[in-house]
């Protein structure tokens, strides 16, 4: 039911009354003073404050994220305190007194993202558990490895990772004795969240929240050199010496730009060149609209700094380093390009089997018998990956979308989705690691280089060997969040029939679970031609988003330009009949 202008006003009156942050109180009063008033500009107030205050955040794909601001529905101290509150009420309730739980809390440079780390760190230590702080802002992988290395109950990061810049969010980790060894050190996911939700409910009065004044730890910097020399030993100098590489490294305003160096250049990639304008960290993100590196044009500075010193190949990180986008010059067009998070999977991939057939050769003796290793990937993420790991004899398994369930995979030696999340390690981090995915990436590069080869190559080879396995996307970006429930309803009681000719075949409604998935929302589509459509509400930004895939057969070296263009076309005529399926106007 919708809140009527008296309930809203009254509402943020409350909000007013126990809001212990002088800007976001300043902020709600003057939109309430706004709102109070007529016109259009009292109306937009309202329609704003109707928001913020509209329900509750709830743990999504990567845990708490929205804008910064005043309200139940934005990211703010009070929102923190209370959830900060209801985790360590899970925690002592997980540990019933049989033990002393345990937590570690890291942030990166957003706004307001030391405040919202130190104040859950006092929570917790007020709570009775033993806490420990990052030293400064630090990369989410630091963070998720030091829940493993401390052997904590819990892990905090406070990061929008790839958000717009007045975005902020709150990731929760699980570990030591609050879970089971399948799910130590990686994000939350059914039941657990759904108990924490619980418990954030029942949190009393912000009032009566304490904050210790002291008692919390403070990491020393060596957290952050622990984690680069455990990630720097993954680099294998017996199989893949090779370290003759030049590289563009660019953290995008964010906090992975010393750690990811330090990294490259312990492993032996010397040659690295940061892109000066986004080197260091800068919560305004200023030369990018999105600091993603799959936005349009977040690159164009690395590329352009690629161009100027003759570079071999571009790293690109995101804000908190937990993702990595690779670009590289294409021979046959002679231009740089990135690489598409698939693409990249499937590179990794490769190299990861290769990888583990080059380790048993040399140590034999630590292959133990009947131990399973299994790649694994999203739903939404390409089939090839399947097609790779059987070649090799690893097992592969589809996951939901979301490193929360990729890492949970028993098993696991690596994981990837689309959105250029790789887990190259998860001994190391449970989660997806875009500096360990990096230092590989540069292996893998330098290897291939050094054969006279190129990555380009490599993809024409796995081509030709598994088929052309061609991916995209369409992305729905709505002002009004009703309108994605409305589109999946739609295709729900209107199906599309076919995708670029090719007759619809199998249509699964992904929100009635299966044996190997949780339910999701989300709709599957197959095609007679093996193409795959998947469309789904994103669970990080207010879209819907649609993943497309066409798996053709490739012959000979001579016939690939002509596949690929045949596939392309075929993705765009894919991508008409998703918005005819969706009701958008063209």
């Amino acid at each position: 039911m919708t809140a009527t202008t008296d309930e809203l006003m009254a509402a943020a009156a409350a909000w007013l009354g126990t809001d212990p942050d002088p800007q976001t109180r300043q902020e709600l009063q003057d939109l309430i003073a706004v709102a109070d008033g007529d016109g259009p500009e009292a109306a937009t107030a309202r329609a704003e404050l109707a928001d913020r205050f509209s329900g509750t955040l709830a743990f999504g794909t990567a845990g708490l994220r929205a804008a910064l601001g005043a309200g139940p529905f934005r990211m703010n101290r009070v929102v923190v305190r209370q959830t900060a509150a209801g985790l360590a009420r899970f925690l002592l309730d997980s540990a019933a007194g049989e033990y002393a739980p345990r937590a570690v809390v890291g942030f990166d440079a957003r706004r307001n993202s030391d405040v919202f780390a130190a104040e859950s760190a006092a929570i917790f230590t007020a709570a009775g558990i033993e806490t420990f702080l990052m030293p400064s802002a630090l990369p989410t992988p630091v963070l998720a490895y030091a829940v493993r290395a401390l052997g904590c109950e819990t892990g905090v990061m406070v990061t929008a990772s790839h958000n717009p810049a007045n975005d902020n969010g709150y990731k929760v980790y699980l570990g030591g004795r609050a879970v089971d060894e399948g799910g130590r050190g990686a994000q939350i996911v059914a039941p657990y969240d759904a108990e924490i939700a619980a418990r954030i409910d029942y949190v009393p009065a912000l009032e009566s929240i304490r904050l210790a004044e002291e008692g919390w730890t403070v990491l020393p910097d060596a957290i952050a050199a622990d984690y680069a020399a455990a990630v720097t030993a993954l680099a294998d100098p017996r199989l893949f010496p090779e370290r003759d590489l030049k590289i563009v490294l660019t953290p995008m305003h964010g906090v992975g730009g010393a750690t990811m160096r330090a990294v490259f250049e312990q492993a032996g990639f010397t040659d690295v060149t940061m892109v000066a304008a986004q080197a260091d960290p800068d919560p305004d993100f200023p030369t990018v609209a999105f600091p993603n590196p799959e936005e349009a044009g977040a690159i164009d500075l690395a590329l352009e700094t690629a161009a100027e010193v003759d570079a071999d190949l571009v790293i690109a990180n995101d804000p908190d380093a937990d993702r990595a986008a690779l670009a590289a010059k294409d021979p046959s067009t002679g231009a740089w390009r990135m690489l598409r998070g698939d693409e990249v999977g499937a590179l990794l991939g490769a190299h990861m089997a290769a990888r583990l057939a080059g380790q048993d050769q040399l140590t034999p003796e630590n292959d133990a018998p009947g131990q399973s290793r299994v790649f694994a990937n999203s739903i939404v993420s390409s089939r090839l990956l399947g097609k790779i790991a059987a070649d090799a004899g690893t097992q592969h398994v589809e996951t939901l979308t979301g490193f929360k369930w990729i890492s949970r995979v028993p098993g696991l030696v690596y994981g990837y989705e689309e959105a250029l999340g790789y887990c190259v390690a998860p001994h190391l981090v449970r989660d997806k690691d875009g500096m360990s995915a990096a230092l590989l990436l540069a292996e893998l590069a330098a290897d291939v280089q050094a054969s006279g080869r190129t990555l380009f190559d490599t993809l024409d080879e796995l081509a030709l060997r598994h088929g052309l396995h061609a991916t995209d996307q369409l992305s729905v970006r709505v002002e009004n969040l009703a309108l994605i429930p409305a589109m999946m309803d739609r295709l729900r009681e209107q199906p599309p029939s076919s995708f670029a000719g090719s007759p619809v075949t199998d249509c699964t409604d992904l929100s009635l679970g299966s044996g190997a998935l949780p339910p999701t929302d989300g709709m599957l589509f197959l095609s007679q031609d093996e193409t795959r459509v998947i469309i789904r509400p994103s669970g990080t930004e207010p879209k819907l988003k649609c993943y497309l895939e066409v798996i053709r057969p490739v012959g000979s070296a001579e016939q690939l330009p002509a596949v690929r263009a045949e596939a392309a076309q075929a993705l765009q005529a894919i991508k008409a009949d998703i918005r005819a399926a969706l009701g958008l106007v063209e």
